[in-house]
């Protein structure tokens, strides 16, 4: 415990505005705020005594004149975070390595143990610096401020049968994250002081008051739905709501939620998610969505449920990475919402979210610690990366088993990562929200499904000639893109496009407008990539699939007779393969899986039955691919002295491998409006959230290449630096099909986030 500061030397961990150092943060002070604030951090996980002794001793290499001359305008620099990390390990052996590694990397990020980083030294190589040769030898001063018991213990953790690496990894990972928040609110606090202002604190409304308005504009929309037909969908998807909302009593832990498309999971997950929240005394609803082009549609179906209350509600994803930006203030508040998540509802990409949890950066790992205490929504759950599906299943094991966490796993095409489904060491006790899914599906049917084989491209278009509404759906934009060029010389009326490579504005009003013809019937050709099956709203009353996953058959399947207002007899999904574009061998790999269990599956092939024979066979043909880069054993390999590569981890969990770079597009005057603001604009995170509807994500080679040719200029980089680029060539966007690129080297690119 720190003790009153004594009439020796004072130490700050801050300057202020005064040469003398009068209005500084003394250090003591510093310390002792921050090892109460990650003590408080880490309640949710009876943690609080390593977060405590964490913050207490993050910042002892600053009891040294020599960080004192540098307070002062020195300009040599002071190692402050070695001597904290080596007096843990000194004094607590393997409890104080793990204390170690969050001190020691608590501004550039956590280290490797003792294989060499890519950037950093390894912790070994930190924990052997000598004092008074190779960092600062301490004051002894602190030893009279800073009182530190002989033992420190680990929680009482449930015990990983499996993984026990990982699980010792993740914690020091939330103990960091205890730390790096604590350490950035007292600092960032200390110098809004200065400036007299108060302590930046977030201050949001009460679960219960959010299940209040939500409650409301449920029953708004069951007012309205009573009147409209079919009454049966409506009133299915009530059952399901009401069915769903019983099981908020439940212990927490793991959950499913698998409901048909059309079945309403978006409203009925929150309305649980909620009653689940409230009964437990849990904190916050973290709704983790896999892409980020349907990020914003979700989160505004939140905030318009949640009315008055909509500043609950805070989004964070990858569009733009406010760490670049080279200046503090310009990113402060955005940083403070979407580093902290300490809002009551999240909105994140899976991306953003599983990344976090095995990242190695202060800035990702910021919120980890408040994770804990949540339900966390994973919808679209059969999107898990299968390279990486072991990692994930671990973490959201542990979530689970010492976070106070539940985890639900919400989709209409249910993964079988249960053990009882024969996945090897699979999840237990995961408990189902809806109602008998299997009896839901037959109810829910609303298409016929069949395969009709090779299909050349011009035998499709010959099916875009001879219906008026259909929807094509291909496994690449090249082929889309191809497939709309054809319907345009055609001159086929209705003839529209969707892809990746439009910005969110456009697609959302192209979508607008598929909905309005269908819904007046007239002639609509939609050719699209798989992105229209990620919870687009749309009804066809026939749909053709390029050959795919069982599972990507079931989200197309979804855009066919969405409402039922027809009969399923009336309304098919055909599925197809293409000649002219052969898909790549790792979805033809799913593909082979797929047909294999409509072989063994004559009837309903969407059926739950159906999709658990599709996942076992994906599952047992990948084995150990399941966990390509070798993570979890990684953490095993390292267990026993605690020597976790950090810093390899994070590099190597990784969801998408293709790098992507956000160019912004001059698509209407709003966006013109907006980039003019920003080369003005003080505060340039709400100008950079509002543009985000004006991004166009790009592989990196692809970038380079607009780059190249002068077509992309980036936005006053003595100011943001790379952080902001606009296509500057406005004939490279099409209105039809969006950027238009036809160099080989990007169109290479097809696998992106979508």
């Amino acid at each position: 415990m720190p003790t009153k500061q004594s009439n020796q030397a004072l130490y700050y961990a801050h300057s202020g505005k005064r040469e003398d150092l009068s209005d500084g943060q003394t250090l003591l002070s510093h310390l002792s705020k921050v090892s109460e604030i990650a003590e408080q951090n880490a309640q949710w996980f009876g943690a609080q005594q390593l977060a405590k002794y964490t913050g207490l001793l993050h910042d002892l290499g600053k009891y040294c004149p020599e960080f004192l001359k540098r307070l002062k305008g020195g300009k040599v620099r002071v190692d402050h975070a070695t001597a904290g990390a080596r007096i843990a390990v000194e004094r607590w052996q393997l409890m104080g390595k793990l204390i170690a590694y969050c001190i020691a990397g608590h501004h550039a990020g956590l280290a490797n143990g003792i294989d060499k980083g890519q950037q950093r030294s390894t912790l070994d190589d930190r924990l052997k610096l000598k004092p008074g040769i190779d960092i600062p030898h301490l004051d002894p001063l602190w030893q009279q401020e800073i009182m530190l018991p002989t033992h420190l213990k680990l929680p009482a953790i449930k015990p990983h049968k499996i993984w026990p690496g990982f699980q010792l990894a993740f914690f020091t990972r939330m103990i960091f994250s205890c730390l790096i928040d604590a350490d950035r609110k007292d600092t960032n606090n200390y110098y809004r002081r200065l400036e007299e202002k108060e302590n930046a604190e977030s201050i949001y409304p009460p679960l219960p008051a959010l299940r209040e308005r939500f409650n409301a504009k449920l029953a708004e929309i069951q007012q309205k739905l009573a009147t409209q037909p079919p009454k049966s969908i409506n009133q299915l998807r009530q059952r399901i709501l009401n069915h769903s909302r019983k099981q908020a009593e439940l212990p927490p832990g793991l959950f499913s939620l698998t409901v048909p498309t059309g079945g309403g999971k978006t409203y009925t997950s929150m309305a649980f998610a909620l009653d689940h929240a409230i009964t437990h005394q849990l904190r916050r609803i973290i709704y983790v969505i896999p892409f980020t082009s349907i990020i914003e549609q979700n989160a505004n179906v939140f905030r318009e449920a949640f009315g008055d209350l909509a500043e609950a509600v805070i989004e964070h994803h990858s569009a733009f990475d406010d760490t670049k930006l080279p200046n503090n203030d310009a990113r402060d508040t955005l940083k403070r919402a979407m580093e902290s998540w300490d809002a009551p509802v999240i909105v994140t990409t899976a991306v953003q979210f599983f990344e976090s949890l095995f990242a190695d950066r202060p800035s990702q790992c910021r919120k980890l610690h408040n994770i804990a205490g949540s339900v966390i929504i994973l919808d679209e759950a059969q999107t898990l990366p299968l390279k990486l599906l072991r990692p994930i299943m671990a973490a959201i094991d542990e979530l689970a088993l010492n976070y106070r966490c539940s985890i639900v796993l919400c989709t209409a095409t249910q993964p079988a990562l249960k053990k009882a489904e024969g996945f090897i060491n699979g999840f237990e006790n995961v408990r189902e929200i809806s109602p008998d899914p299997l009896a839901l599906f037959t109810e829910l049917e609303r298409v016929t499904v069949k395969n009709i084989g090779e299909q050349t491209d011009e035998q499709l278009l010959r099916h875009l000639q001879e219906k008026e509404q259909v929807l094509i759906i291909v496994n690449n934009r090249r082929h889309a893109r191809s497939l709309y060029d054809s319907m345009k010389k055609l001159k086929l009326e209705g003839a529209t496009h969707l892809t990746t490579l439009m910005c969110a504005k456009h697609r959302s009003q192209i979508l607008e407008k598929v909905r309005e013809d269908l819904l007046q019937g007239k002639l609509c050709r939609l050719v699209s990539t798989s992105l229209i099956e990620a919870g687009v709203d749309v009804d066809f009353p026939c749909v053709l699939r390029a050959e795919a996953g069982l599972d990507s058959i079931a989200q197309a399947a979804g855009r066919c007779n969405r409402e039922g207002k027809s009969e399923p007899k009336d309304s098919e999904v055909l599925i197809f393969q293409s000649p002219d574009w052969r898909a790549p061998p790792e979805l033809e790999q799913l593909a082979g899986n797929m047909r294999e269990v409509m072989r063994n599956h004559s009837g309903n092939f969407l059926s739950p039955g159906a999709l658990t024979s599709y996942f076992n066979a994906v599952y047992w043909s990948k084995g150990e691919e399941l966990d390509k880069k070798k993570i979890l054993e990684t953490h095993n390999n390292h267990c026993r002295q605690l020597s976790f590569p950090f810093q390899n981890i994070a590099r190597d969990f990784r969801m998408i491998e293709t790098m992507l770079k956000p160019v912004i597009i001059e698509f209407d005057d709003k966006a013109e409006r907006l980039l003019q603001d920003l080369e003005f604009a003080e505060n340039e995170s709400g100008i950079a959230r509002q543009l985000q509807v004006y991004l166009v994500q790009m592989p990196e080679h692809g970038f380079k290449e607009l780059l190249q040719v002068g077509a992309i200029k980036p936005i006053k980089p003595e100011k943001f630096g790379d952080q902001f680029w606009r296509l500057t060539d406005p004939d490279l966007y099409d209105g039809g099909a969006g950027l238009s690129w036809d160099n080989p080297v990007f169109i290479e690119a097809e696998k992106t986030i979508i």
